[in-house]
This record gives structure tokens, C-alpha cells and sequence, in this order.
């Protein structure tokens, strides 16, 4: 999976988003773990679709990302949701937007 950087993409808009989307996957959360401890780790909350708030914060929409997280739909990962994870081997959608790793819990 390789990364979307803020700003510093020469891509249109629509190739930004088709990128976005072609590089979101499910991984397991035990290949998290490192980017959790660095606290870099976002959970996106349903109904939120993933991709979306990636190009977001990739165009470094400020208002709109405040929004979501002043909402609760976009947070820091617990340590109680992280354990609950680990320990169910749960995986989780996931998406890179330097230098951010966005998440969410797969429907």
C-alpha cells in the first residue's frame, strides 16, 4: 500500500480519489500496532465512508476535518478498542494519508 501526501500531489482531483480508493484495503490490526504507538492511528466512524475523509485531510480540509472530530467521528484509537482488536485479530479498512493511518471497522 503506498501513501497519499498532503498537498504534495500533482494529481487532479478525481485521480486523487480514484488513487484514494485503489489503496484502501483491509489489514489485520496486529500490522497497526507500530503506527498506533506513534499515536499517527485515526479511526473513522460509520456512516463516514473512508476514502472520502482521506481526500479530505489529503486537500487539507481543515473546517471539515474539525467538524467530524468535534462530532466524534473521527478519534484517536483508545487503548480499550486497540486491545479489543488485538485480541479478537480483528482486521479494519485501511488508508494512508501522511501522516495519518486512517481506519475504520469493516461493516
Amino acid at each position: 500500500m503506498s501513501e497519499i501526501e498532503n498537498n504534495r500531489n500533482p494529481l487532479s482531483d478525481q485521480e486523487l480519489q480514484d488513487k484514494i480508493k485503489n489503496e484502501t484495503a483491509p489489514l489485520p490490526w496486529q500490522d497497526l500496532q507500530i503506527a498506533f504507538a506513534r499515536g499517527i492511528v485515526i479511526l473513522v466512524s460509520q456512516p463516514l465512508d473512508l476514502a472520502d475523509v482521506a481526500y479530505q485531510v489529503s486537500k487539507n480540509n481543515t473546517d471539515q476535518v474539525n467538524r467530524w472530530m468535534e462530532e466524534g467521528k473521527l478519534s484517536h484509537v483508545r487503548d480499550d478498542q486497540a486491545l479489543e482488536w488485538f485480541n479478537n485479530q480483528s482486521e479494519l479498512l485501511t488508508t494512508i494519508v501522511k501522516p495519518w493511518v486512517l481506519i475504520q471497522e469493516l461493516k
